[in-house]
């Protein structure tokens, strides 16, 4: 992975971009909200339909959290959690 360009001033989110072009994206996202538990890393995982994503991931033993899906900027997500409830998100990408 390679650093990619930074998002938002101040930077709110940094990108690692992949280094081949099917590899993997990993965008670390600051914020304000002091560590709640042990768990410090959020992914946000890119899909192509949130859902059958979020069928996939129920069927895996995980759980959509309260709230409504979000969008912003072309991008929609859904707040996940795995079976140990560690939180994560389903998202969908202007070029997904």
């Amino acid at each position: 992975m390679e650093v990619g360009e930074a998002l938002e001033d101040p930077v709110q989110y940094q990108p690692l971009a992949p280094v081949t072009p099917s590899g993997p994206r990993l965008i670390f996202q600051r914020v304000p909200e002091a560590k709640q538990g042990k768990n410090r890393l959020h992914l946000d995982v890119r899909v192509k339909d949130i859902e059958v994503a979020a069928s996939h991931v129920a069927a895996l033993g995980g759980r959509q959290l309260p709230g409504a899906d979000y969008s912003e900027d072309g991008f929609s997500w859904r707040v996940m959690a795995d079976p140990e409830g560690n939180e994560f998100c389903l998202i969908v990408t202007p070029d997904s």
